[in-house]
């Protein structure tokens, strides 16, 4: 093995392993309140962050949705920004922010080893798998992530982080390309913290319009696209910016 595999490999496993320190973190902290069966997702996501918040599962949760696992990162950091606000709360809105960062790093430093190891022709294999296809993967997805990563070169992985479609993918051709390690974790970095900070914000800004948590969610679940949309305020900010950048240039003489 190179010597640039074996580190990615040592970083592939020291991510699983942190992830799956953090798993086994908070699925051993319990509360006195059953968490109820309601058959939906992002509705069982809610009901268990409140009854088992803490800041590994936000770190696992997070690490899933920046990994293959097809988990929204709006129905975790805005519930756990809006418990931290809660009187009593054990937690710091601040901490959400880092601890949501964290995860969504290593869910990402994950896909980018892996990746890099495997290479495409088993990636592709496993996207067009039936486990791939459960996990809502596809030929199509993955080669529009890398198209969207050619276009927009190292950049493409902090304005990937507010995109909703291939904020989880983007990692993938980062690691079939071999992108320079220490530039993909600062990207990942900056995007998922500038993309939790909204969604911190939101959680915010919900819990100022309604403090009783037993009518949070249908309200998470009315102004989650509002969310959405106050993800493209950043990303129009920042292709403003490279427009104005690359408009600067002299041309090649």
């Amino acid at each position: 093995m190179k010597k640039e595999n074996r580190r990615i490999a040592i970083i592939l496993v020291l991510a699983i392993v942190a992830v799956t320190v953090a798993a086994i973190m908070s699925v051993t902290h319990t509360t006195a309140n059953p968490t109820p069966a309601t058959g939906e997702l992002s509705r069982d996501i809610y009901f268990w962050l409140k009854d088992h918040m803490t800041y590994a599962s936000i770190v696992v949760l997070m690490a899933m949705e920046s990994s293959i696992i097809p988990l929204p990162s709006e129905v975790v950091v805005p519930p756990a920004a809006y418990f931290a606000l809660q009187q009593n709360s054990e937690l710091n809105i601040y901490m959400v922010i880092l601890m949501a960062t964290i995860g969504a790093f290593l869910g990402s430093i994950i896909n980018y080893a892996a990746s890099v190891l495997l290479g495409r022709p088993i990636i592709y294999a496993f996207a067009e798998s039936r486990l791939g296809r459960l996990l809502r993967l596809s030929r199509e997805k993955l080669e529009h992530a890398e198209q969207f990563f050619q276009k927009r070169g190292n950049t493409s992985i902090f304005v990937a982080r507010l995109l909703p479609v291939v904020r989880h993918l983007i990692s993938i051709p980062a690691g079939l390309s071999r992108m320079n390690l220490g530039s993909f974790c600062l990207y990942t970095t900056l995007g998922a913290g500038l993309w939790n900070i909204v969604l911190a914000l939101m959680g915010y800004l919900l819990y100022l319009a309604v403090p009783d948590d037993n009518l949070f969610f249908d309200q998470l679940e009315h102004y989650s696209r509002y969310m959405k949309i106050a993800g493209f305020v950043p990303l129009g900010g920042v292709v403003i910016y490279l427009i104005y950048k690359y408009s600067r240039r002299k041309p090649a003489q």
